[in-house]
């Protein structure tokens, strides 16, 4: 009695577990900046593939009917009919393409692309995730837009930048990957004072606070900068603005 217990209570936690992860993986919510740039740029191309298309057809059919003195009703169906199409294909094909784990490469040397495709490998597990974990993977996307912002001054060989394609393309989808092996019914089961779930998220919270950490060692730089320039304005102009206050 005492085990069907324990499988009853289980199993309703499971089934809450599973409804909340449900609720915190299907609400819609805005694509993190870098995600975004990459379905932009893929829908740009597909507009692009379009545009040339239609003006291929037209173009040619143009040059058909100054040749032949028109292209008569038949002509204009064939264009219209050509335009309903390579909407269609170019529209439908090439289907964009989620980035898979093998995608996020470390040894990339663009790190910003590798943060871009790491958002967007990311929105594709949210669905898998405890909800706490959910919260976090939305704030590591925060993080790694303004990220993905400061990188795009940085050196490639810079330490940080090499720091970053580590942390972004090897670590963190580890972890997430490490967590998704494990089957769901013992992701809360403890262990030495622990779960697997509290792990996971512990090791999110980590690798938030590590991004957190790059990001204001790469705007270390900047914030100096302008400390520099706001005394050097403040020196130069900061008399002259009392003294005309004073005659006033």
């Amino acid at each position: 009695m005492a085990d069907e217990a324990r499988n009853s209570d289980l199993i309703l936690q499971q089934a809450r577990q599973s409804l909340a992860n449900q609720r915190a993986g299907g609400r819609r919510r805005p694509l993190p900046r870098g995600a975004a740039r990459i379905k932009a740029r893929h829908w740009g191309r597909k507009a692009m593939n379009i545009g040339l298309a239609v003006l291929a057809l037209w173009l040619g059919l143009s040059i058909v009917g100054s040749i032949i003195g028109g292209i008569g009703f038949t002509g204009l169906m064939v264009g219209i009919a050509g335009t309903v199409g390579a909407v269609w294909a170019f529209g439908r094909y090439p289907r964009f393409k989620l980035p898979q784990r093998s995608d996020l490469d470390p040894q990339s040397t663009d790190a910003r692309a590798l943060v871009g495709r790491t958002e967007l490998w990311l929105e594709s597990q949210r669905r898998a995730l405890p909800p706490p974990a959910v919260k976090l993977v939305d704030h590591i996307g925060l993080q790694l837009d303004a990220l993905s912002l400061q990188l795009a001054d940085v050196d490639p060989a810079h330490p940080q930048a090499a720091e970053v394609r580590k942390l972004v393309g090897e670590h963190l989808p580890d972890i997430v990957e490490g967590y998704r092996k494990i089957p769901e019914h013992l992701r809360y089961e403890e262990r030495a004072g622990s779960t697997p779930t509290k792990q996971f998220v512990d090791s999110l919270t980590t690798i938030s606070a590590e991004i957190d950490s790059v990001t204001r060692q790469l705007a270390s730089g900047a914030i100096d900068d302008l400390a520099i320039k706001t005394r050097y304005l403040d020196y130069k102009y900061g008399d002259a603005m009392d003294a005309a206050e004073g005659h006033q």
